[in-house]
């Protein structure tokens, strides 16, 4: 009998690809999502996969599907757009829905990786981000929803680990994109090109010097699946070094799109941040992990999906 996974936000952007790889690797996945913000079209074409479950839950609510062999926890809204909207729904998901998670595994001697993220370290002092620094975060900013949300999530997966023995691991998601990135997901990488592709003026949040690093999800999604099969319990950077500022990327994006719209600059959010690089060290030292894909060739990758996205965004 094969390895049965659940895929909490199985039907999110990451969630899906996920999905994909385990089947890829023959794995059973049960995906689990509310679809708050996850959709059937990221699974649509799951639909005859006879190893791929999709239910339909709110894991803030107590479940359980059967045993299964691995858990990977990815429910979550992910994107401004989202949380800022859903705030208190996020910090239920980062908390009762994490415990729900982690009280699954241990019932069924399941591993654990909780998909956390790059916005741990806030608006960095420390530049590029180490898993050792501690973060600048603002805890009553408007952001502190998703933030906090994710830094408890740490926190019980960490408790899990020390006094329940569950086999757990953290990934530190830095900027990610991709076929399936919504085009109003609200992120750098989904308004710039749904905003070439139409035609319309790209806009810029302050002025453009402020600096992202962007990983195409099939590395993210390598990374995660070693770092899920390796000894490793503390936080692990996964993301793409290398360092863009936003006026760089709107540039590499008008170039691939072959767009001629103008850039537009609007005020800067509050707390967002200024720098964003991950140091990948450990990844590299742990995991043999680095990503093989740079921007231009991942934006062309995605390029026909936003395409078809945009007409029916």
């Amino acid at each position: 009998m094969g390895k049965v996974a659940l895929v909490t936000g199985g039907a999110g952007f990451l969630g899906s690809h996920l999905s994909d790889a385990l089947l890829r690797r023959g794995w059973d996945v049960i995906a689990v999502d509310n679809l708050s913000t996850g959709s059937r079209k990221n699974i649509a074409h799951l639909a005859d996969e006879r190893r791929f479950r999709l239910v339909e839950h709110d894991i803030c609510k107590p479940f359980d599907f059967g045993p299964v062999d691995y858990v990977f926890n990815f429910a979550s809204p992910a994107s401004p757009p989202g949380y800022l909207v859903l705030g208190i729904e996020t910090l239920d998901v980062g908390s009762q829905g994490t415990r729900n998670a982690l009280e699954y595994a241990q019932k069924y001697d399941a591993g654990f990786l909780h998909a956390s993220t790059s916005e741990c370290y806030g608006d960095p002092l420390v530049h590029p981000q180490r898993e050792d620094y501690w973060g600048h975060v603002n805890p009553v900013g408007p952001r502190s929803v998703y933030d906090e949300a994710k830094r408890f999530s740490e926190a019980l997966t960490m408790a899990y680990h020390r006094y329940r023995s569950v086999r757990t691991h953290l990934v530190r998601i830095f900027n990610t994109y991709g076929p399936r990135l919504h085009p109003r997901d609200g992120r750098v990488i989904s308004n710039l090109m749904a905003q070439a592709l139409r035609g319309q003026p790209m806009t810029i949040y302050g002025d453009g010097t402020q600096t992202r690093s962007f990983c195409y999800v099939d590395d993210l999604i390598d990374g995660i699946l070693r770092l899920s099969e390796s000894d490793e319990a503390m936080p692990v950077n996964i993301g793409n070094p290398v360092e863009f500022t936003i006026n760089e990327c709107a540039e590499v994006v008008r170039e691939i799109t072959g767009s001629n719209s103008e850039i537009v600059y609007q005020p800067v959010p509050q707390d967002d941040p200024q720098q964003r690089q991950p140091d990948i060290t450990r990844a590299k030292q742990l995991l043999g992990w680095e990503p093989k894909v740079n921007l231009r060739e991942g934006l062309t990758r995605s390029l026909d999906y936003f395409k078809a996205a945009i007409k029916t965004a």
